[in-house]
């Protein structure tokens, strides 16, 4: 039976926060939606000030956030559907439609998907006219561990919404240790538009590498007596010494690493280091980092990792689209995604040096295995299909 055609409106942060990594999470998402044949919206609507990377600071001035989401918008057809309210200066001022078609929007539309909850719905009563209101958890288990530790301004951000679908795909689960306390959660995982993302088999590509950040701080959480952290460094540390073990292989970092002494410890470990600001101004030029990438070496946050979310990146999922292999720190994802060929889930430095000598003992087929994952199990539109389905909008 044919899905009938919705009105569904994405809010999310690709102009609050205008690189690579953030902005293709959306374009995904709404690829997915749209070649479904429904209309689907993206629409920003803050109170939080733009950020202009032409001076790389936010700012009360949107012209750069108004040109870019534009730009972004028309490069995947959907240049007439979008929105961007800059509250902070005043309710009436609005690019892309105007006010009174937004709040129509908000009043008509099948459901309001707020993706990484960009949106901070109780703050804004436009958007709480809508008869839908769906989080969508992309970065699992921080939210929880906050809500558990009595924070109530995180479950205000939750309680807004009338449904939660997560990238913890492990949640509920006897091995997972999420406190997921009062609220039920459906699972959902990233869409990746595998013809955006094609195939890009390059046998001279050099580095297994990633991106992000080196040290986040912040959000570190106490639970049951103990520390989760979240920033990703304290896992890298666990297996610094990788590219000692197969010192044939070339393995790069290309994060945001502001100690020098940090630089100069991977450094020392034989990690090549690159910075990720540039190459991810653009979403297009963020891509043409994967292409080049031989393969993926990525660690996970200690929260998914020890607490075994089931969470699974953006960011792998594109490296996957492109036919480039990826080993991962597992958290719990090795049990709906299959591993031991294009992808690898890891807990021990012997599965990844394991991992690595599978990939480089045949290439070609590596290759070959990660694009059919990302086609079977991320491809959007069946992400997207089965996404609608689930919340019965």
């Amino acid at each position: 039976m044919a899905m009938s055609k919705k009105v569904l409106v994405v809010l999310g942060m690709m102009g609050r926060c205008p690189f690579g990594g953030q902005t293709w999470l959306y374009m995904n998402w709404l690829r997915g939606l749209h070649k479904l044949g429904h209309d689907v919206y993206y629409v920003e609507d803050d109170l939080d000030w733009a950020y202009d990377a032409r001076i790389n600071s936010a700012t009360e001035d949107p012209s750069y956030t108004v040109e870019y989401l534009g730009r972004v918008m028309a490069s995947i057809g959907l240049s007439e559907y979008w929105a961007y309210r800059p509250r902070y200066r005043s309710t009436e001022e609005c690019y892309g439609m105007s006010v009174a078609r937004l709040r129509e929007l908000y009043r008509d539309c099948d459901a309001l998907l707020n993706i990484c909850g960009a949106a901070a719905l109780a703050r804004n009563p436009d958007q709480l006219q809508a008869r839908r209101r769906i989080m969508v958890e992309t970065d699992p288990v921080g939210g929880q561990l906050e809500m558990a530790a009595g924070n109530a301004g995180t479950r205000e951000v939750y309680s807004v919404h009338d449904t939660f679908i997560t990238y913890g795909e492990n949640y509920g689960a006897p091995d997972c240790g999420v406190p997921l306390g009062s609220f039920e959660y459906l699972k959902t995982r990233q869409p990746i538009d595998v013809e955006l993302w094609p195939f890009t088999f390059d046998p001279r590509a050099k580095f297994y590498t990633t991106s992000g950040n080196w040290k986040q701080k912040g959000r570190d959480q106490v639970f049951q007596g103990e520390t989760y952290y979240w920033s990703k460094h304290h896992e890298f540390l666990k297996f610094i010494d990788l590219p000692r073990r197969r010192p044939n292989v070339h393995f790069e970092l290309c994060m945001n690493i502001d100690d020098e002494s940090d630089r100069q410890m991977l450094r020392d470990n034989g990690w090549a280091l690159d910075s990720p600001f540039q190459m991810s101004l653009e979403p297009w030029g963020y891509q043409n980092y994967f292409k080049k990438g031989r393969a993926e070496y990525t660690c996970a946050k200690d929260q998914n990792v020890r607490l075994r979310s089931g969470w699974f990146s953006e960011r792998d999922a594109c490296f996957l689209s492109c036919g480039k292999p990826v080993i991962a720190q597992d958290t719990g994802f090795s049990k709906f995604i299959p591993c031991g060929e294009g992808l690898f889930g890891f807990t021990t430095m012997q599965e990844i040096l394991a991992a690595v000598d599978k990939i480089e003992s045949d290439y070609a087929k590596a290759c070959k295995a990660a694009r059919e994952i990302a086609v079977e199990y991320f491809e959007c539109e069946r992400v997207c299909k089965k996404f609608v389905e689930d919340i019965h909008v």
